[in-house]
């Protein structure tokens, strides 16, 4: 099985930068997106074959997730539950028999951590919620994590720490996450691999530079990562100052 997440930074812009041609080469089995930032009937996307799924957010322009899968699932679920959370459209949950599969855009802090603490109650949730699936049956998590987890995944870890996205809170808490019992499928792949990412700012050049992060991952559950085939990031394929991220299964 081969899945792609990529946050696309406004899914009306990507499209006029070629996301179909790409969803089409990645020939994904699912397909995730996040930072949709649209609200339902703003866009009429054509996938072929596929069945769509989106989670909007309340407030217009911002956020919202969405998957494109072949198999229908058996179930699907938007959201953490908790009103709280629920408001921006970061997630969606399939229910596809054997596993469960998920998208997620997780929250940013923001600019001098000013949402840490909303962030940090969040990570909290969600690690709860995937952590309870995955006693069930196997979890496959995907999407903008929004942050650098070892200085590996990122080009300047000294300048960037305690920035939104490598802060010791935020690092903290994707570990906590991995112990739960969750892998992270390129770094279980690629251990020492270094200089690749999956975002750059729009600011100072940085994609030209490869002044990079990498904040988008697919995770899943410790007990099927014998399952992992690859893991790539694809960094050849514009349109979002994201690239999209891509895990091959044997699931």
């Amino acid at each position: 099985m081969k899945f792609i997440s990529w946050n696309v930074n406004g899914i009306r812009a990507c499209v006029k930068k070629g996301f179909e041609e790409s969803f089409s080469d990645l020939d994904a089995d699912i397909f995730c997106i996040q930072e949709s930032k649209m609200q339902k009937d703003q866009l009429k996307l054509e996938t072929p074959g596929y069945h769509q799924y989106w989670n909007y957010a309340i407030r217009k322009g911002y956020s919202g997730t969405a998957i494109f899968t072949r198999k229908e699932p058996v179930s699907v679920t938007n959201g953490l539950g908790i009103e709280e959370h629920d408001q921006e459209g970061r997630l969606i949950t399939l229910d596809m028999g054997d596993y469960y599969f998920i998208t997620v855009y997780v929250p940013n802090s923001q600019n001098e951590l000013k949402r840490l603490e909303y962030r940090m109650k969040w990570e909290d949730d969600f690690r709860e919620y995937v952590s309870k699936l995955s006693k069930e049956k196997p979890v496959i998590i995907c999407g903008d994590m929004n942050v650098a987890h070892k200085e590996i995944d990122l080009k300047n870890p000294a300048s960037n720490h305690h920035n939104p996205g490598f802060s010791d809170e935020e690092r903290g808490k994707f570990q906590e996450l991995l112990d739960a019992g969750f892998v992270d499928t390129f770094r279980y792949k690629y251990p020492d691999r270094r200089d690749i990412y999956s975002w750059w700012s729009y600011r100072f050049n940085s994609r030209e530079n490869n002044a990079g992060w990498r904040i988008d991952y697919f995770l899943v559950s410790d007990y099927v990562q014998d399952k992992i085939v690859d893991a790539k990031i694809h960094n050849e394929i514009y349109g979002s100052d994201h690239c999209p991220v891509e895990l091959e299964m044997d699931i």
